[in-house]
């Protein structure tokens, strides 16, 4: 008997480990006792319960955030959720009051409430944090919008760009990031606050009221979905996972950079780290961390895609699985927002290595056969063929087709005899980045074009 007694012991505990969420769900802390209050002043105003006993609650819910932002409230796993944990704790403080304050609502449009109230806010901190990296980069771009850099496809030499319009590059994947999440912060602003379990309250409720004093445009309009809909937790998840991949290509970027093969950029000492065994080595470290946490939260986007697939209408004890990669994605996409910004801020570029390597790989031998066309009135299939051959020469006497003068132009290739000086104007690396001149394209001038356009853009944001 006294082993079936500690065996039954035994597997309650396991059972309340396996089935509590308040390890994880107390970071919603703050929402709780927000709707909560939220919650009491609707009651009494509707007259659902006293005004004496909204004040109590309140007053109680008030002295249990303090304790727990004081470390002074004691949680335990009895409790099972965050929700229960409050509840409880504002028995012990009100006394009866208490037990009103769970009138006309479940704790399935309570932790909706709850868990969507977080995801706004913390929609918001993204933003903030997005919006600081792309001045940074912005800063930048204002300051190399005339270095050269060559531009690449497939990872090789293409045509000459520069510096400044590639970090434009990356501010507009950002822009767009920023706008997701407005974008999904809009969608998403609807207070399930009075959905109840599922089908609503006979209980004569103001659900205008709560989603007024918990900063929502208005309730939602389902009671049977919203008890149940995650999807704002899905949208965070993939905004941030999108994010993420952006920051993750960056940071390949200035991993191949401060390589000795590019030597384009160093990293501040605070954000590289030497070897444990050469100590002549500095490590990328923290891009390459940047990198790897991207597949992180590719996975928590992944888990609760594959936790909702199958649910029926309405709440499902599944969801309880939705908030804890939130919390992991939300905390890994903040610290890697604040620590790219700072690489960035700190960042030393090296314009020199960045145009010496312009030289290599005939960055414009595409206005060789811009010129040909242009000027010439040949084909532009011929004119590609001519200039084949003109970088085949250029290779054989090991130069870079910018740097070939009028003689060797006019000898590397049989239709070129006797070419107009005016073609190196074309093969200049500079003149060839600045002729790309149209809308969104590299020259300096719409570099400067589009850095005005994105000032303006954060003035407003």
């Amino acid at each position: 008997m006294q082993e079936q007694q500690i065996l039954k012991n035994t597997n309650a505990e396991i059972l309340n480990q396996f089935n509590a969420s308040l390890l994880f769900d107390k970071k919603l802390y703050a929402q709780d006792i927000k709707g909560s209050i939220a919650h009491s002043k609707m009651l009494a105003l509707q007259g659902i319960i006293s005004v004496d006993d909204q004040i109590k609650i309140e007053t109680g819910l008030l002295k249990i955030k303090g304790e727990i932002e004081s470390n002074q409230f004691v949680w335990k796993i009895e409790d099972e959720d965050i929700h229960m944990a409050i509840e409880n704790r504002l028995g012990q403080i009100v006394g009866g009051a208490a037990g009103r304050l769970h009138t006309a609502r479940s704790r399935n449009d309570q932790v909706a409430t709850d868990f969507t109230l977080y995801v706004q806010d913390k929609t918001l901190d993204i933003k903030a944090k997005l919006k600081r990296l792309i001045e940074v980069l912005v800063v930048i771009a204002s300051k190399h919008s005339d270095t050269l850099i060559p531009g690449m496809t497939h990872l090789q030499h293409a045509q000459p760009i520069n510096f400044g319009f590639h970090m434009l590059a990356y501010a507009n994947m950002f822009r767009r990031d920023f706008e997701r999440f407005g974008s999904s912060y809009e969608r998403n602003n609807y207070s399930p606050l009075g959905s109840a379990a599922l089908a609503g309250t006979p209980h004569n409720i103001d659900r205008f009221k709560t989603a007024e004093l918990l900063g929502f445009y208005a309730p939602t309009n389902c009671a049977l979905d919203s008890s149940s809909n995650r999807d704002f937790a899905l949208e965070i998840l993939f905004n941030i996972a999108t994010s993420m991949m952006h920051i993750s290509r960056l940071s390949e970027e200035l991993i191949l950079w401060s390589s000795y093969e590019f030597g384009f950029v160093k990293m501040s000492d605070e954000y590289a780290t030497t070897s444990s065994i050469m100590p002549q080595k500095k490590n990328p470290d923290v891009p390459e961390l940047l990198r790897g946490k991207t597949g992180r939260v590719y996975g928590n986007l992944i888990g609760l895609l594959t936790v909702m697939k199958g649910l029926p209408l309405a709440y499902n004890k599944d969801t309880q699985e939705d908030k804890e990669g939130v919390f992991d994605s939300v905390e890994t996409i903040e610290i890697s927002l604040d620590i790219l910004t700072a690489v960035m801020e700190t960042l030393i570029i090296n314009k020199e290595n960045m145009e010496k390597a312009c030289q290599i790989g005939h960055l414009s031998a595409t206005d060789m056969a811009d010129y040909l066309v242009k000027n010439k009135n040949i084909p532009f299939r011929t004119a590609y063929y001519i200039t084949k051959e003109v970088v085949s020469y250029a290779n054989s006497i090991n130069k870079d087709v910018s740097q070939l003068d009028i003689n060797e132009l006019r000898k590397s290739c049989s239709e070129l005899s006797s070419i107009e000086d005016e073609v190196l104007r074309y093969l200049d690396l500079r003149n060839s980045m600045n002729a790309r001149d149209s809308f969104g394209g590299t020259s300096t001038a719409q570099t400067k074009v589009q850095i005005e356009l994105f000032e303006n853009w954060l003035s407003c944001n």
